[in-house]
């Protein structure tokens, strides 16, 4: 991945190269706070609908988080949210590390879900001024653009797969409450040296004055956004509680589903680094690069398909199968993940690439709110099958979505 990354040459880059670092480390916790939070509720005997749950507003709160997060980042510059988000998860780390076993279930569960929340608009916050960065730093040079987005999407998402791992170790050596201090008090320094190192204005731009404005995005900005939708709750509609649930089922170990599932998303990090590799490139940055997108799409629908016809179908051997599927998954999700990633930058306009960006990954986090909640019901009604049937029928949406998108330069600016 190192190849790709951007080497620090003026104050500009400095500063991209700072915000990508502390964004590595709130991904590093981001990732152990799933795996904690999943691990220790379900180890107390949580049902797999429950654990949903616990993360329903975590997902739920970044449809707003991130579209306020990037008129936000305009207006007051993009360090300043950095900061605002690290802050808020520490916040959000502490009130989670006070939920006690004596505590009754419904006031467990609340608490749970509401400290969640905190730490949802924490990341949203977070990830929209990061990933502004990126646009504003790198120009409309769409080769370099491609290769700056995969890198930094590529690497956290390998930080997210350490965090996997740390949260499972963590909370087998430090316990739960433990764990979550170590965690605050890590990201306390993270914002201390953001703090001191960044110019706190940082791209701080003219916001949209209204709300009609703010939600006013070009067309392939506006497709990209409801093609991610069904993209990432496809992942999510089994990825979340239908697949660990499902391997525990099968008698791996907490540290071997965390192990597991931490590996996974290093490998679809890297894979996503190395995305540009994989996708032709071209010189307008559109007419190649959105037929990729269609054809990753419709490729990726072939994996939960199969997997559900050998699963229904009582083929012998279907259990080994699901986590070989995984990773056949997970390389294809990532190129399909990497490609969205470049192509929102690609329409955003630079003044607001914040906003548009916000508005982008609204749409995600409404896809992972849907995802998580149908993982939850889905496995409950009728197991991992159900699961995998609602990530291909959402897939075939994400990739019908594709087709209508602009695929030159002239059309990139086309008012929806």
């Amino acid at each position: 991945m190192s190849s790709s990354a951007p080497i620090p040459s003026s104050p500009e880059t400095r500063n991209y190269a700072i915000v990508t670092a502390a964004y590595w480390g709130f991904t590093l916790t981001d990732g152990a706070l799933r795996m904690l939070v999943l691990l220790h509720f379900f180890r107390l005997g949580y049902s797999p609908f429950t654990l949903a749950f616990l993360f329903l507003l975590y997902e739920g709160t970044g449809i707003g988080a991130n579209l306020i997060g990037g008129w936000l980042a305009t207006r007051f510059g993009i360090a300043r949210m950095l900061a605002v988000g690290l802050t808020t998860q520490i916040a959000g780390f502490l009130l989670l590390s006070v939920v006690s076993p004596d505590w009754s279930a419904t006031l467990s569960v609340a608490w749970v879900v509401a400290a969640q929340g905190v730490c949802g608009v924490a990341k949203d916050l977070t990830k929209t001024a990061s990933k502004s960065a990126i646009k504003l730093t790198a120009g409309e040079t769409s080769g370099r653009l491609f290769k700056w987005v995969a890198f930094f999407t590529g690497s956290k998402n390998a930080m997210k797969g350490f965090g996997f791992f740390l949260g499972g170790l963590l909370l087998e050596v430090l316990g739960f409450q433990g764990t979550l201090w170590a965690m605050a008090a890590a990201l306390g320094v993270i914002l201390a040296g953001v703090t001191l190192s960044l110019p706190p204005m940082m791209v701080r731009a003219k916001a949209s004055k209204t709300a009609r404005e703010l939600f006013s995005r070009n067309r392939g900005v506006n497709l990209i956004a409801a093609a991610r939708v069904f993209l990432f709750g496809a992942r999510d509609v089994w990825f979340v509680v239908g697949l660990p649930v499902f391997l525990y089922a099968s008698g791996w170990t907490f540290t071997m589903v965390g192990g597991f599932l931490a590996v996974w998303t290093i490998g679809y990090g890297v894979v996503q680094a190395a995305a540009p590799a994989f996708v032709r490139r071209s010189a307008d940055g559109l007419s190649a690069e959105v037929p990729a997108a269609r054809a990753w799409s419709l490729a990726l629908i072939a994996v939960p398909a199969v997997l559900t016809a050998m699963m229904i179908g009582d083929v012998p051997g279907a259990g080994f199968f699901v986590p070989v599927g995984l990773c056949a998954f997970g390389v294809l999700f990532a190129v399909n993940s990497s490609v969205h990633s470049y192509l929102v930058l690609a329409y955003a306009g630079s003044e607001k690439a914040a906003e548009d960006v916000g508005f982008y990954y609204a749409a995600n986090a409404a896809g992972r709110f849907a995802g998580t909640l149908m993982s939850g019901l889905l496995y409950a009604w009728a197991g991992l099958p159900a699961c995998l049937v609602g990530s291909a029928l959402m897939l075939g949406i994400c990739w019908a979505l594709t087709l209508a998108l602009p695929t030159s330069a002239a059309t990139r600016a086309t008012a929806a």
